[in-house]
């Protein structure tokens, strides 16, 4: 035990305003997803990417399994997709447009301001998360405003 208050501790690092992303994979099943705001660039050569699911997560079995993910980046107008599949549901596709991505078929998010498309490279046990490190494939981004997560709320960047 670390002695920092977990309470304090989300309070504190609420003040890092991060992207809002949807991760998503052709599970066994289907499609699953998950959103993640804990995603970064890793490497340009090889391009890596990283994200942190949550040890307990039950849609990271599934994408595991399935080798490959795609990160879709929210934009601004996509608000009610980052809490949509924030929430364990079955139907989080439901009504969503999406089409495979290019290698590995998961779900490519209609509308997204970019999507990224992965292989599954590592994955590291890192305290009550993982650690998933993917290698980027295909990728695309359009022009527009992005979704932000900042103390507990989501907004937008406005550039000047």
């Amino acid at each position: 035990m670390s002695g920092i208050d977990s309470a304090r501790f989300r309070k504190v690092l609420g003040h890092f305003p991060t992207g809002v992303t949807v991760i998503t994979a052709a599970g066994p099943d289907g499609p699953v997803g998950f959103t993640i705001g804990s995603f970064v660039s890793v490497s340009l050569d090889p391009p890596l990417v990283g994200f942190l699911p949550q040890r307990t997560s039950s849609t990271w079995a599934p994408m595991e399994a399935s080798g490959g993910f795609c990160v879709n980046v929210l934009t601004a107008e996509q608000g009610e997709l980052c809490w949509r599949f924030a929430k364990d549901s079955e139907n989080k596709f439901a009504d969503v447009d999406w089409s495979p991505a290019p290698h590995t078929g998961a779900p490519q998010l209609a509308g997204a301001l970019a999507w990224i498309d992965c292989t599954i490279e590592s994955v590291t046990e890192a305290g009550d998360h993982l650690w998933v490190m993917g290698r980027v494939h295909h990728l695309d981004a359009e022009d527009g405003a992005p979704q932000l997560f900042f103390k507990g709320k989501l907004g937008t960047f406005t550039e000047t």
